[in-house]
């Protein structure tokens, strides 16, 4: 227990005195240490909490002088102030003027009795120090035993469960996205509004921060938990004493431990959901009542779903190409990363293959879901695109298109997404083969993958080419009008791109020119878009 003012005056071998009538809220002040000095002005000298005793040697005897004494040792931070009395000594009671000045000042004024040394009320001060420090130590070894034994229990509930008990503060465990795992007794089942900019502000820093805030008189604490990469977050709800305080690095370890456990102990789910995805993406014309059966399996109920491709540490995006020593190294990357979004992204239908330019991660999400916020959290400036939602059956297409626009987001620092408004106005100013080229295959992806694609986009390109002329079409293709408008309505169909909407027929018109070889080169600028644009 901390050494309060009223603790010394209760001990009777100190004789201890007050000089007027101090304030019950005064007699309670912590007392940290005590100290000798009769300097004029120690208030310089005072790092805060002391009892600080004089014999009065230098004591000022005019009340303005007496007030100004006072007030540099309340500023200074003393708890209170002790005058020692005694024959051969300056003073045999308080002067009223020092009395005076310290009550209207608030500081607490003792009198040591003549035949008690300084030196025994710095004894008594330091043996209670001393006291209160082995109880901390005891106190936090108990704790952080209890911890210790709940944990060999496995689960992050018992350890929450002692944590309290033991220090009275609520605490509870939630994943990088601020989705509660578990809480103890006192803890919040929802997050406090106040907490939620905490849990944001540390997930977005992983491993390398903490952060805490007081709110509505309540004290919040967020940390990070995990061993080389951020796996929860621990939130702690209640003002944390000394002893608390110091286990904390020791709860912060166990819980850690557990939730690398736990990420061990889910990597055959993750396995199995991966071959779930690989199955559905091998039936190149699944029918939408199976595909929705294996999504439902896996706990993906969204009506529609848009595919995700994630170009994974140590591909094309990255600072350096992987060589031979690295490949493990990369590999190893991309599985760590392919788990963090498998635990986030609802149903985890995550799997990693192998790119051009290295491993890639390619995922389905539900379209409700803010996809750009989650790769923000687990996928940081890596390039990813992000396809168009679709029905399920259409969930490889969607995630052709995505894979289509890597090279954009490459070139762009950012994500991109399928029919990203100012996507083509940025393609012209870039130049780039490569991501024009990726470009085209998001916006024709569709196309390349269905029956007579070939057929639907030369169509596409020539009835562009002629300004919208059907009967021009018609002719250039040796075809009737009305196969030209048989299979336009089945390019917008598939591409989910209207013919009659401007940017909708830029877009294809780009697309086409980049395929067959129309695209301008480093640095160039298109020829005019087609009449009727």
């Amino acid at each position: 227990m901390p050494l309060h003012l009223s603790d010394l005056l209760a001990r009777p071998d100190l004789d201890l005195s007050v000089t007027y009538d101090v304030p019950p809220h005064l007699l309670a002040r912590t007392v940290e240490a005590a100290t000798v000095s009769d300097l004029p002005a120690p208030g310089k000298w005072l790092q805060g909490g002391e009892l600080l005793m004089t014999i009065g040697l230098l004591l000022p005897r005019e009340p303005a002088a007496c007030r100004a004494y006072v007030r540099d040792v309340a500023e200074g931070g003393a708890a209170c102030l002790a005058l020692g009395l005694g024959q051969g000594l300056p003073y045999q009671e308080a002067p009223e003027p020092l009395v005076r000045a310290a009550e209207e000042a608030g500081l607490p004024l003792l009198t040591v009795p003549d035949g008690v040394p300084f030196i025994a009320v710095t004894k008594a001060v330091f043996d209670a120090r001393a006291q209160e420090q082995r109880e901390l130590l005891q106190r936090a070894f108990a704790a952080q035993r209890r911890l210790t034994a709940a944990a060999t229990g496995g689960g992050l509930r018992p350890m929450l469960a002692e944590w309290t008990a033991a220090t009275g503060v609520g605490a509870a465990v939630l994943d990088p996205l601020g989705r509660l795992l578990a809480a103890g007794e006192r803890a919040h089942r929802t997050p406090p509004a106040q907490a939620q900019e905490l849990l944001a502000r540390v997930a977005a820093h992983g491993l390398r921060g903490s952060a805490a805030s007081t709110a509505a008189g309540q004290q919040l604490e967020v940390q990070p938990l995990g061993a080389r990469r951020l796996r929860g977050l621990l939130l702690l709800t209640g003002r944390l004493d000394d002893a608390a305080r110091s286990v904390v690095p020791g709860l912060v370890s166990l819980l850690s431990l557990e939730l690398e456990r736990r990420h061990l102990r889910d990597e055959p789910e993750r396995r199995r959901r991966s071959a779930l995805l690989s199955e559905l993406l091998a039936d190149e014309d699944p029918s939408a009542d199976r595909a929705r059966d294996v999504l439902q399996s896996a706990g993906l109920t969204a009506e529609r779903v848009r595919g995700v491709v994630v170009e994974a540490p140590g591909g094309a995006g990255g600072r350096t190409e992987p060589g031979p020593s690295q490949e493990g190294s990369a590999e190893g990357a991309a599985q760590e990363m392919a788990a963090d979004l498998a635990l986030a992204l609802p149903g985890g239908l995550v799997r990693v293959v192998d790119g051009a330019a290295g491993p890639v991660i390619e995922a389905v999400a539900g379209e409700d879901l803010d996809v750009r916020e989650v790769l923000a959290r687990f996928a940081p400036h890596r390039p990813a695109g992000i396809g168009p939602a679709a029905g399920p059956e259409a969930v490889r297409v969607s995630l052709h298109q995505a894979a289509g626009l890597l090279a954009l987001s490459r070139a762009s620092g950012e994500p991109a997404q399928a029919r990203q408004s100012q996507a083509s106005r940025l393609l012209l100013d870039l130049g780039d083969r490569r991501t024009l080229h990726g470009y085209a295959d998001t916006v024709l992806g569709p196309l390349d993958l269905a029956d007579h694609g070939e057929e639907l986009t030369a169509t596409l390109a020539a009835w562009l080419e002629t300004g919208g002329a059907w009967d021009a079409t018609s002719r250039r293709l040796g075809v009737h009008r009305h196969t030209v408008r048989n299979r336009l309505d089945k390019v917008m169909d598939l591409t989910g791109r209207r013919l009659d909407d401007p940017d909708d027929r830029f877009d294809l018109w780009l697309a086409t020119r980049i395929r067959r070889g129309g695209a301008p080169g480093s640095g160039g600028r298109p020829a005019p878009p087609p009449p009727g644009r």
